[in-house]
């Protein structure tokens, strides 16, 4: 999948990258510009299984994905044509290690105008997607899951923590942040 999208790409322009999740307060790469985006067509939902970046087989975790359906508010981030082609595949490394996502080419809506960006969606057929958990089992996973990255929890907390700080509403990322709360989990 790398090779097609670095062939659609083509090399010959700056590459834009959507997060609307870690990427957006850990994107470890060196953007020459990032802007607030909306994308339509998309929802951030806390709804992908995780084995091993935030959780393990015996006990999944869970992440963000884009998930057909709605709008998203996110970041795009620029990478200059002569970085893309190196930090592409450390991207793909962080994103894709087991295949999970299906990436693809998203319009974005910023201040500057319309991009096309890189963006990683899941597909609700996907063994990885689990639907809308009931409160119970999600308070479950933020109290027992942690990956190779640290904990289901801490995920949530920061994701709900930069979508805030930039003004990004996302009600179920806040109703989520605010159950941990009330738990005495966050």
């Amino acid at each position: 999948m790398l090779s097609q999208v670095q062939a659609q790409w083509g090399g010959e322009r700056d590459l834009w990258v959507f997060g609307y999740a870690s990427l957006i307060w850990r994107p470890e790469f060196d953007a020459a510009e990032h802007r607030p985006a909306l994308v339509r067509g998309w929802h951030r939902a806390f709804q992908m299984r995780s084995r091993v970046n935030r959780g393990t087989p015996e006990q999944p975790g869970l992440v963000y994905a884009l998930v057909s359906g709605g709008m998203c508010r996110g970041m795009v981030y620029r990478l200059p044509r002569k970085r893309a082609a190196a930090e592409l595949p450390r991207l793909w490394q962080r994103e894709m290690p087991n295949g999970v996502y299906d990436p693809r080419w998203l319009r974005c809506q910023t201040p500057g105008g319309e991009v096309i960006a890189l963006g990683f969606t899941l597909s609700r057929r996907s063994p990885n997607f689990t639907g809308r958990l009931d409160d119970l089992e999600m308070l479950h996973i933020l109290r027992h899951a942690n990956g190779r990255y640290g904990s289901t929890l801490d995920y949530l907390v920061r994701t709900a923590e930069a979508l805030h700080h930039h003004r990004m509403c996302d009600r179920e990322s806040a109703r989520l942040l605010a159950l941990a709360r009330h738990q005495g989990l966050a």
